[in-house]
């Protein structure tokens, strides 16, 4: 048996059952990032020997009667924009690149009171601004099912890992897709969460009013475990909501009759891959069978949901990043003259390419002259879009579009068309503009074995309704059973396409 391969909720019976130590659970787990990791780079830091110290503390402790708990003892990985506790927190950045963080952000903090073990922090698009997890100061992140291709961004190494099994689940952040695109192209599953549901104190903020902290998982029970664990108010983040508890695990019913499913007609235009089409289209089909209420709409806001997404998000990406001076923390030019020099080179040597890019686009909507015509123009498209979908979950119980407009795509063949880049995420974006729950499961593969994502949108606070319709679907076509993946090496010549099938 190989254990990296088994759920979280599986993994949870073997502990409670015996069958399983917490230290042979996490010792599969080293093995597997020992062996696979060179070849991924889903990591920035790992903890393997920690990692392995606190295993054996967490079993002496449970077979003692000490700890109590169903999660005790699972690893984690933790995606490198979130403050851990004497750890490294890079965001990715040469900026950051020493940063060890005095404090444990919320969902850390919650990790830790479950006795879950940190195997490492995950790579990232630095200060997670990329689709592709190849802006990352450090190293790109490889996609597991065939290493030629990029994992997605910015939590690429959160997806990557999880798909990889080096852990068995993730946390990621999702400012306009980062979450779900990432879970598509790897053929797992990304939750983003309603704004407000999940703590963001700790994250280091991208932008403030689109960043959400969420799961990337194998299934969606795991999914909606993990959810279970970080959903919360926290009076230290003036915009997380103060609601009642909920069990996420309870509305998994395998049951959609009656489910009204809308579809937006916008979102299966010009753009989108004929194979990724044909995929969601047969979801579509497999959810009639169901007995769920499948109709087309019009959702007339992809025009201008991307356009809105970036003059919002690089406006509050370069009033958050102003913080980084080179002077309380972070990279210090070696060489300057005078105060304004040292910011000047501080900045320009500490930031990648693509941060000063929306650094600058942000500066200058905010700019004397040109905020009314971009960021309030974008302020009030943004309610628009919100009224849209308001107008849309009045008919419907969730909406089903494309998590991606394409499968995975080439390592290099974006990185220099910044805006063909920021097109991997118009299928995304809105639901961060407008605050909403959004999931990606894998429903099927295309011809070359790439994993295609479909995403369900629900309206605010309705997570436990699109859970139950994305594990309904995934009970009925069983793509981890269906679907074991063909790793394809990386040939670093392009000279052959070799194939390593994975033990069944």
């Amino acid at each position: 048996m190989d254990i990296t391969k088994l759920t979280v909720h599986e993994l949870k019976e073997k502990l409670a059952k015996k069958e399983l130590t917490v230290q042979e659970i996490t010792k599969a787990y080293v093995d597997k990032i020992n062996e696979k990791e060179k070849d991924i780079g889903a990591f920035i830091t790992t903890l393997c020997d920690e990692a392995l110290e606190e295993a054996k503390d967490i079993q002496e402790k449970i077979d003692a009667g000490e700890i109590k708990g169903e999660l005790a003892g699972i690893p984690i990985g933790i995606k490198d924009n979130m403050c851990t506790k004497g750890i490294k927190t890079t965001c990715a950045s040469k900026m950051l690149e020493n940063f060890v963080s005095p404090y444990d952000a919320t969902v850390v903090e919650k990790l830790k009171k479950q006795h879950m073990i940190d195997l490492g922090k995950l790579n990232m698009d630095e200060f997670a601004m990329g689709a592709s997890t190849e802006y990352s100061a450090f190293h790109i992140t490889r996609n597991p099912r065939n290493l030629n291709t990029v994992p997605g961004g910015s939590s690429g190494g959160s997806a990557a890992a999880v798909a990889a099994n080096l852990v068995p689940w993730a946390l990621g952040s999702d400012t306009g897709g980062s979450i779900r695109q990432p879970a598509a192209f790897c053929g797992v599953v990304g939750l983003k969460p309603t704004y407000g549901l999940v703590s963001r104190y700790g994250l280091v903020a991208f932008a403030s009013s689109l960043d959400q902290i969420g799961p990337i998982t194998k299934d969606v029970e795991d999914a909606a475990i993990l959810l279970n664990v970080i959903a919360g108010h926290d009076e230290r983040d003036t915009t997380s909501e103060n609601r009642e508890k909920v069990d996420y695990t309870k509305c998994l019913k395998n049951d959609v009759k009656g489910l009204k499913i809308g579809v937006p007609r916008e979102f299966f235009g010009e753009g989108i891959n004929e194979e990724v089409k044909e995929k969601l289209e047969a979801a579509i089909e497999k959810y009639k069978e169901m007995g769920a209420e499948v109709e087309e709409f019009s959702l007339d806001i992809a025009d201008y949901a991307l356009a809105t997404y970036y003059i919002i998000a690089c406006a509050e990406a370069s009033s958050n990043l102003g913080r980084f001076d080179g002077i309380r923390y972070g990279y210090r030019t070696p060489e300057y003259s005078n105060l304004k020099e040292l910011y000047k080179k501080s900045r320009s040597e500490g930031f990648g390419e693509e941060v000063k890019r929306r650094i600058i686009l942000g500066t200058y909507v905010l700019s004397s002259g040109y905020y009314d015509a971009y960021y309030k123009k974008a302020q009030q498209v943004r309610t628009l879009v919100m009224n849209e979908f308001n107008k849309g979950f009045e008919k419907y119980d969730v909406i089903l579009t494309p998590t991606s407009p394409t499968v995975a795509f080439d390592i290099g063949s974006r990185s220099n068309n910044p805006l063909e880049m920021y097109l991997a995420d118009i299928c995304t974006v809105s639901v961060n503009i407008a605050g909403l729950p959004g999931i990606s499961i894998p429903v099927g593969v295309d011809k070359e074995g790439m994993p295609i994502g479909m995403q369900l949108i629900g309206n605010r606070f309705q997570e436990e309704t699109i859970l139950n319709a994305a594990y309904t679907l995934e009970q009925e076509i069983k793509f981890r059973e269906n679907h074991k993946p063909e790793f394809k090496k990386w040939d670093i010549f392009g000279l052959s396409q070799m194939f390593q099938k994975e033990e069944k």
